[in-house]
């Protein structure tokens, strides 16, 4: 009985099961058909142009396949980009040196570490644009190179055949993914503009009901919402992607980042001065400034209902407005009260540069008025200079052994060596974890290569049955990339099976010669993995040590010299430094960083305050403090200043620009109180 009562009703919950898995299943196997078609298409153009290396144009198009629509056509166009300067890179390095062949590997090594370096310091795809650049120098040298290292006259015709190659892969994979997946980068960023910008005003506007016990829970929040405004760079990436209309315009959607990185910057500030004020006064300033807010402002929707701005928050931008402007023009000012009003306005106008970039993904064609954006830096060259030593050490190492050696299958060792260490250092301190994983594929793919080409092709005779073999590999490694688990060890697998394959019109099949070139690719994978060991990236904590420090430093440096027109500069400095803040980071480190935009931006405001009022020896006085490291001495040079502010007439002009330059010492006084440790330590030159 109780085998079949199981039996009765045990089968409608199993198919459920199967049904919810299959349904989950789903994306990722639509993804591996997709790459398996882009293959199978850029093989056969290849093939029927008579290619010399078919596997290249396969690779790229295996390579180039993204889940993301916008995420592949961005990589594809970088690509090519890449792939034309490392074609152009290796001609005019041969034509240098045409017959000397040390100074030729020497360039090659000096070309890949100058690449090398160039990767960490671009963005995204930018960045692997910069590693194709690299690797593809590698490639073209590897066949212009004989056994022992000589160059080749007909470099210039192998590059032109290896960048065309490569070109109809990504032109096969982009055709085929933009044929089949119509893309919703756009709309997934204009939701996470939305979310984001409801969360932020709700929060901010909710601080001010807030008690003093309940104002610190707000730090924790910010700081993950600081996380949560990094990651959109990729995104609004694969947006440009997507959206041919977008890239002219690529700005505003990089001020709506700025715009959001501000609005959290005058969130902390309100919440830090509500924390120091006596409850009662707290209450009183704060009740003045919701007085001031539109109600279908406070209004603020949930996250899960903001999707409604996404699609127009052109009525919660003039609200916006409307708050700033009714707090700038708030009456019978305090330094408090004014420090809550700019502050708070400062964050509204922040989220009104979010809606910007809203409204341009709403609608492209309309006109939005500009907004400058913070201008992105380098936030720290020594990872740079590292990465592009590392390669070039990597390149000279395995050109070396070749030359020693003799090995025939030199070539394709650099080549894979080169790849590794240029393309993973991206990954900073996972980089040595995350080649290994590649190289795991990279054996799987060996032993899946070996069983393909020796035992199934032997039988194959058409191209329709080569395809079809190759797809029992392609379409289940193409699925188990799309997901989660182990994608590196996958995409080793994956972007590998064809050069070990190495597909061509007439086949061979020599047992020596694949797996000679099977451990020539282990070996240059795990050269690079060997050489992320001995010269690892720096780690979490000292790079967020040096970014720190580094902010100190150019913060300090505020304190002299000429007065910046704007604070554009400074905050674009310590936004990319944000960026770039390691996961790893301690929740005081982001906090630091922002409270040194604040201070940073205050002291720009202040310098052009005091030399119109004729305060600068004060002042002068007050930032020698913070540029020595001396909070306390600074605290006390600003409240001379302020009283001497305060003690001015009304009668003369610039009442207004006084008591603003009040609440900035009282901002710049709070932040230097609360991270005194930060801003007293020694920066090493």
């Amino acid at each position: 009985m109780r085998r079949a009562g199981l039996w009765t009703a045990d089968p409608p919950q199993a198919y459920q099961s199967v049904a919810a898995a299959l349904r989950s299943a789903t994306p990722a196997l639509l993804f591996g058909l997709r790459l398996w078609v882009a293959v199978c298409l850029a093989l056969y153009i290849a093939f029927w142009l008579q290619l010399d290396n078919a596997s290249w144009a396969g690779t790229s198009a295996a390579i180039v396949c993204q889940t993301s629509l916008g995420a592949s056509l961005r990589k594809g166009w970088f690509r090519m980009v890449g792939t034309g300067v490392g074609a152009t890179a290796i001609v005019v390095l041969t034509a240098c040196f045409p017959q000397d062949r040390i100074g030729f590997l020497l360039g090659l090594a000096v070309w890949g570490a100058a690449c090398g370096l160039m990767v960490t310091l671009l963005r995204n795809f930018a960045a692997y644009s910069a590693a194709l650049a690299g690797y593809t120098a590698a490639i073209i040298a590897s066949d212009a190179l004989g056994a022992t290292g000589g160059a080749s006259g007909d470099v210039f015709m192998l590059a032109v055949t290896r960048a065309s190659e490569i070109c109809i892969g990504i032109v096969c994979a982009e055709v085929v993914l933009a044929g089949t997946d119509f893309g919703g980068a756009r709309r997934r960023l204009a939701v996470q503009f939305a979310e984001l910008s409801a969360e932020i005003t709700r929060r901010l506007f909710g601080t001010f009901s807030l008690g003093v016990r309940e104002l610190p829970e707000t730090r924790p929040v910010r700081r993950d919402l600081v996380r949560r405004v990094i990651a959109l760079d990729p995104v609004i990436d694969q947006a440009l992607g997507e959206s041919s209309d977008l890239r002219h315009r690529s700005s505003i959607l990089q001020a709506a980042v700025g715009g959001l990185f501000a609005a959290l910057s005058g969130w902390r500030m309100v919440a830090v001065h509500l924390e120091r004020l006596p409850s009662n006064q707290g209450r009183r300033e704060a009740d003045i400034v919701l007085g001031n807010i539109p109600r279908d402002l406070r209004s603020v929707p949930s996250e899960g209902e903001a999707k409604s701005w996404a699609v127009d928050p052109s009525g919660a931008r003039r609200a916006c407005t409307a708050a700033a402007r009714a707090l700038t023009a708030l009456p019978n000012r305090t330094p408090s009260l004014q420090l809550l009003a700019d502050q708070t306005a400062k964050a509204l106008l922040g989220v009104r540069r979010a809606f910007d970039g809203l409204l341009l993904l709403a609608d492209p064609a309309r006109r939005i008025p500009g907004s400058a954006s913070a201008r992105l830096y380098v936030p720290d060259l020594l990872p740079s200079l590292l990465d592009g030593a590392r390669v070039f050490v990597t390149i000279g190492a395995v050109e070396l052994f070749w030359i020693v050696t003799e090995w025939p299958n030199g070539p394709q060792a650099l080549v894979f060596a080169t790849i590794g260490v240029i393309l993973f250092a991206q990954r900073a301190d996972q980089a040595y974890a995350t080649v290994m994983s590649f190289m795991v594929g990279v054996a799987l793919s060996a032993i899946v290569a070996a069983i393909v080409e020796f035992a199934v092709l032997p039988g194959v005779v058409t191209f329709a049955g080569f395809s079809l073999a190759i797809g029992l590999v392609l379409v289940p490694a193409g699925a188990l990339m799309a997901q989660p688990w182990q994608t590196v060890m996958f995409v080793g697998l994956t972007a590998n099976f064809l050069p070990l394959l190495a597909p061509a019109n007439q086949m061979s099949y020599d047992t020596q010669q694949f797996y000679n070139g099977a451990l020539a690719i282990v070996a240059g994978v795990g050269v690079a993995a060997l050489v992320f060991r001995l010269l690892p990236p720096l780690s979490p904590g000292l790079r967020s040590h040096r970014l720190l420090a580094l902010t100190l430093r150019d913060l300090r440096r505020l304190t002299r010299g000429p007065i910046p027109r704007t604070a554009n500069e400074w905050q674009g400095r310590v936004y990319s430094r944000l960026s770039v803040l390691p996961e790893q980071a301690e929740p005081l480190q982001r906090a630091q960083l922002m409270a040194a935009l604040s201070v940073g931006t205050e002291i720009i405001h202040l310098r052009r305050i005091a030399h119109r009022f004729d305060q600068d020896v004060e002042l002068d006085a007050a930032l020698h403090a913070v540029a020595t490291g001396d909070s306390s001495a600074a605290a006390g040079r600003l409240t001379r200043l302020d009283q001497r502010l305060a003690a001015l007439p009304n009668t003369r002009p610039g009442a207004r620009a006084r008591l603003r330059a009040r609440s900035s010492i009282l901002a710049m006084s709070e932040a230097l109180a609360q991270h005194a440790a930060y801003f007293d330590s020694e920066v090493k030159r």
